[in-house]
Parts: C-alpha cells; structure tokens; sequence
C-alpha cells in the first residue's frame, strides 16, 4: 500500500477530528460527526497496523489522534485529580480485576497449598534430602536459632524494606514470565518446595509449632499476592493462546494493561505483607495474636475482593485502561502525516 497516498486520501478526515479534538462540539450534528470521524479514524490506523512494517511515522500520529479523540467524547479533555484517580484505582479497577481473576489466583492457591503438602510428606519421608551427612549440627543450629533470629536480626525499617523489595521481585517475574506460562511453574516450585523443606526440617526436630508461629502471621497476605501474581501472569499468557473471538493482538493487548493494574496494586499489597512481617512476626507477642492478626489481614484482603470487587465488576469495571481514565498527549515521534510534494 502508498502509505503517502493513503494519508493524501484521507488527511482532511484527520484534520478534521484533530480540530474537533481541540474544542468541544456545540451542536449535534458536531457530534455526529465527531463520533463518524472518530470511527472512520480507528480503521484507518487498523487498515495501517496491517501493513508491513507499519509506517513509523503515521501509525503513532493516528494512535494518538484515536486515543485524544475517545478522551475527548468520555472526560470532555479534561484531566482525572491524581487523588480521584488513585481513589479510583483502588475502590473500582484493581478489586475489579481481582474478582475477575478470582477463579485464577483461587485455583493456583489450591494446587499450591496441596504441591506444598506433597513436597513436606516427601522431605519427611526421606530425611536425607534435608540433612546431608556431616550437616546434622548445622541444620540443628537453623531451627533452634537461625529461623527465629532471621525476623529479628536488622532494623524493622531495613528488614521491612528488604521483605518488600524480594516480594515485589517475585511477583514481577510471576507477572512477566507468566506470557511463557512455564516459567511460572518453575519460579513457584523453587519457593513452595523451600518452604516445605523448611517446615519439614522443623518437623524433624519437633518444631513444627514454631515454624507456623513464625510463617502464619504474614505468610497468609504475602502467599496470597504470590499467588494472584502468578494467575495474572498464566491468565496473560493464555490470552495469546487462546484469544476467543480477538485477535491474539489485541487479547494479549487488553490482558496486558489489566495485568499491569493488577501489578501496581499488589505493590500495596506487599507493602502491607511487609509491614506485618517487619513489626508483628517477631514482635514477642503471643502466638494465637500473631496469628490472628495475620488472619484478619487475610480476612480484610477477600473481602476487598469479594466485596467491593464483585460490586464494581457488576458495573463494568474491568480494571482494563481505558480512554474514559486517561487523556491523550501526543508522543514525540508521532509527527502529523507527510504531505506529498506538489508536481510542478
């Protein structure tokens, strides 16, 4: 396709939605036609997006005309407060995309919990994989003074701030491998098969008391962002596989800016994870209230999602961004279609 005559074609429709874009339409026939612009626009630049390679120039111009163009019909140009967004973001799309990732998250959470059991029962049925020889001393050391003093051993400020950053890291290679689907199995097997290494070590030495002391209180926020961080992730990379009635393009797409919802709320996720881990696992406290309040936490979390989650999901939110919650600019490479010189 003559990229170059293409825009000459059709240059007047995008000057004038550009225009239209600047101000608002007075008038219903304005608005008419604006939304006939806006439409005939959006094919254009799907018409471009098939071509190979795409124009560099002209598909970024179009992709923010359209964007500008559906912000302009939703918000009216103008801009969300950064406080409303925000407020937005955690009552409406991100509790909306965990209820709507629920089956996911709930059934990695299941096949966790039993591979987490399997994984113990087997470490316990063969003591050699946990202690090699010549290591019994050591491994005695971990559970009698290690495992505790690890909770206790820095500052709560650096401990809390080291606890965030390793979950956040985890979760953000669940999130990205997840497009490959198989890594994510692998990244979760190397934690679920420590963790039951550990507590079935503390089994061996009758300590198992003490492990869930230690791993309740915030093991049950913190394994549960894992886990919807490892659905978002599988959930992402089934939308290439199986697309349904999209292109894989545009499913992967859709999915994607979802996930990338889902990944900043769980920063506040891990935060909160972070702060139990930090102040109230190693606290001293009594072992039914560190884990009551572990419990409550968990609690609060399900009934953010199966609360206000279901209700916003019933209203349509799909915690996908979309041109209602965003106003367009325009990219620095998206220069206005080139003009063809006039033939003498």
């Amino acid at each position: 396709m003559d990229v170059d005559a293409f825009a000459e074609v059709h240059r007047a429709t995008w000057d004038r939605l550009e225009e239209l874009c600047d101000r608002s339409p007075t008038t219903t026939v304005e608005v008419d036609e604006f939304v006939d612009l806006y439409q005939r626009t959006a094919t254009h630049l799907s018409v471009l997006h098939s071509t190979s390679p795409p124009d560099p120039y002209l598909v970024p111009y179009l992709s923010w005309l359209v964007a500008r163009a559906r912000a302009r019909a939703f918000t009216g140009g103008r801009r969300t407060p950064a406080h409303v967004a925000l407020a937005r973001f955690f009552t409406r799309s991100f509790p909306a995309s965990l209820y709507r990732l629920r089956w996911w998250w709930l059934t990695v959470m299941v096949l966790s919990v039993l591979y987490t059991a399997g994984m113990w029962w087997w470490f316990a049925a063969h003591p050699d994989a946990l202690v090699a020889a010549g290591a019994e001393e050591s491994a005695r050391r971990y559970v009698d003074h290690s495992f505790v003093e690890y909770y206790s051993r820095y500052h709560p400020a650096s401990f809390l701030l080291q606890v965030f950053t390793n979950n956040a890291w985890l979760s953000a290679q669940l999130v990205v491998l997840g497009i490959l689907g198989l890594p994510v199995a692998a990244v979760l097997h190397g934690n679920l098969a420590g963790l039951a290494a550990a507590g079935a070590l503390h089994g061996r030495y009758g300590q198992v008391g003490q492990f869930f002391a230690y791993i309740l209180p915030h093991g049950f926020l913190e394994l549960t962002g894992l886990f919807v961080a490892a659905a978002a992730g599988l959930r992402l990379f089934w939308s290439w596989v199986d697309p349904g009635p999209r292109s894989r393009l545009s499913s992967l797409g859709a999915e994607g800016r979802r996930v990338v919802g889902i990944a900043m709320g769980l920063v506040a996720l891990f935060a909160t994870a972070a702060v139990v881990e930090a102040l109230v696992t190693p606290s001293g406290w009594p072992t039914p209230v560190r884990i009551g309040i572990g419990l409550v936490v968990e609690a609060a979390f399900l009934a953010y999602v199966f609360v206000a989650g279901r209700r916003a999901a019933d209203l349509g939110v799909t915690g996908d961004v979309e041109g209602a919650d965003v106003v367009a600019e325009r990219p620095v490479d998206a220069a206005p279609p080139r003009r063809r010189r006039a033939r003498a």
